[in-house]
């Protein structure tokens, strides 16, 4: 494969190149797993060189244009959308009282619970012909042709509308968290100055809290483009679905390896705008007289009821909605839930869940520990583009793996002598479990790590002028310290896991099945109403995780 002997020995040269270093099993073993997960990368670089069947020229000069064309329309609307609902929803629970202020705090989060290809789902049951809405209209003024004034939410539009409103709480988490700890003193220099609420909104409050509403905007950018289940409902030709059909239709690894790399400079790009942004931007936090606790201004009348008809508009629309949907189906044809392997997908779910959280947080400890002790800038690099894992879609990601698996099994194991690995690594609990590692090892990482730098380094001093040999500080002292890291860690991993489709759907074992993707295949062959019994259960135990970390999500200054 074109580059990799290149990129192997630029790795291997980074590796030796600090020569102040203290060789140890820590290091070598964080620069292995640093290493290995950024493998799909290097994969994805290295194949653009490579050469692609007709089928690429023939999509070049047709298709290519519309997959960009159409990431880019569905990329601008859903962070337009995203902006609007997050920022608003974050702005009215954080600086107002108003009734349900407080439980839509937490309640606003559980729009994870539902994946867009979930709600992608519910918008054409509920708006269908002979829907969910003709049923209720039927119902309550009796038989009429209510199909022609039922709008329908297909397209383009039902796609951005299943994103935004399933990834709107990126933002407002974000904003929320930066909202909260602005100081009083700035909402008072507004009030000073004559400002109205509206203008101290847009010019003081806003550009305050601008780095964390643009972090939380590249999360949905790095989400939408990514999604694949949602525009493949809705028959949107983006670089996701080009991507992915590439490999399934037209079986040419090279040329969807291709359009990945478009995908990658795509995100890559955003990211270098991102940072650009906030190092141009200076931000503080306390005015001159220090921080002041920011007080809530109790809403009466008219404001009141605006405050909470709009965050409950959204609360419905991004929870409420789909879940109703999907239990509506579910009780009005009960067979599909009898027929459904409730019991299997269960356990299919927990098998995955427990077996990539164990290997997430071995790993991600050793990687963390091995950066601690080894204190090494080639190593800390290494490392920090290794966590851009998460930022890769998940179907890149499994095509990536793919390849690389061939050509490692065609130009090396086969020519050593050996058995064949396709089939241990590819359509196998192990090849799913290693791109589950590589998607989410960021999410461990930086978890670990964010709880690391609340360990002073003289706690390590300390326990080796003890005695303590390295392992046991790490075991003794730090495994301990970071129990609550770990658990939020366990938390996010497998709410992400049960969420996961594109990767499950592309390397998962024959007959082997989740609630994501029981519920894809359902829809595909367009039986939504089969595809309601997983899609509820996915709901359902995705907001008990949601509810369970909110704790950590959500803490507050005053709390």
């Amino acid at each position: 494969m074109n580059g990799d002997s290149y990129w192997t020995l630029y790795f291997f040269h980074v590796y030796k190149a600090d020569c102040n270093m203290k060789f140890n099993s820590w290091y070598l073993s964080s620069f292995l797993i640093s290493f290995v997960v950024l493998i799909p990368i290097i994969t994805v670089f290295s194949s653009f060189f490579e050469s692609t069947s007709n089928y690429y020229e023939i999509l070049k000069n047709t298709f290519l244009m519309e997959y960009i064309f159409n990431s880019i329309i569905l990329l601008i609307s859903v962070l337009t959308l995203t902006f609007v609902i997050g920022t608003g929803t974050a702005y009215l629970v954080s600086f107002y009282n108003f009734p349900g202020s407080n439980f839509f705090k937490w309640a606003l989060i559980l729009s994870f619970a539902v994946p867009p290809y979930i709600y992608a789902y519910s918008l054409t049951a509920f708006f269908e012909n002979y829907g969910t809405a003709f049923t209720i209209l039927k119902n309550l003024f009796g038989d009429a042709n209510y199909n022609k004034s039922i709008p329908k939410f297909d397209g383009m539009f039902g796609a951005i509308l299943s994103i935004s409103f399933s990834l709107y709480a990126y933002v407002y988490i974000l904003a929320r968290a930066s909202f909260l700890y602005q100081s009083q003193n700035l909402i008072d220099l507004g009030k000073n100055l004559g400002f109205s609420k509206l203008k101290s909104f847009y010019k003081i409050i806003l550009p305050a809290a601008r780095p964390a509403i643009v972090a939380g905007l590249s999360l949905v950018a790095m989400e939408t483009l990514a999604e694949f289940g949602a525009v493949d409902f809705f028959s949107i030709n983006t670089l996701t679905t080009g991507i992915y059909n590439s490999w399934i239709t037209f079986d040419d690894l090279a040329f969807a390896n291709r359009i990945s790399f478009f995908l990658l400079l795509f995100i890559f790009s955003l990211f270098i705008l991102e940072n650009l942004s906030r190092r141009r931007a200076k931000y503080h936090l306390n005015s001159k007289g220090g921080f002041k606790q920011k007080q809530k201004t109790k809403l009466f009348g008219k404001s009141s009821f605006l405050a909470f008809i709009f965050c409950f508009l959204i609360f419905f629309m991004s929870f409420l909605f789909p879940l109703g949907q999907m239990l509506y189906w579910t009780i009005k044809f009960p067979e599909n839930l009898f027929d459904l392997q409730i019991i299997d997908l269960v356990l299919n779910t927990l098998y995955l869940v427990v077996l990539s959280s164990l290997v997430l947080l071995i790993f991600s400890l050793i990687s963390n520990y091995g950066n601690r002790v080894s204190n090494n800038k080639s190593l800390n690099f290494l490392s920090t583009i290794s966590i851009s894992g998460y930022a890769i879609p998940g179907v890149i990601l499994a095509i990536a793996f793919i390849t690389f698996i061939a050509w490692l099994d065609d130009s090396i194991i086969k020519s050593l002598g050996f058995a064949s690995i396709k089939k241990v690594f590819i359509g196998s609990i192990l090849g799913l479990v290693l791109v589950y590692f590589i998607r989410f090892y960021s999410l461990a990482f930086n978890g670990i790590k964010s709880g690391y730098e609340k360990i002073n380094i003289s706690v390590d001093e300390s326990a080796y002028l003890l005695g303590y040999s390295k392992r046991k500080t790490f075991m003794n002292i730090h495994i301990p310290f970071l129990r609550n890291s770990l658990l939020f860690i366990i938390i996010l991993i497998s709410l992400e896991i049960i969420r996961e489709l594109p990767i499950t759907l592309i390397l998962r074992p024959f007959n082997f099945e989740t609630f994501a993707t029981t519920a894809y295949i359902s829809a595909s062959e367009d039986l939504l109403e089969a595809a309601a019994a997983p899609s509820l259960f996915l709901i359902l135990i995705a907001s008990l995780f949601i509810i369970i970390s909110s704790k950590y999500i959500l803490k507050e200054n005053n709390e």
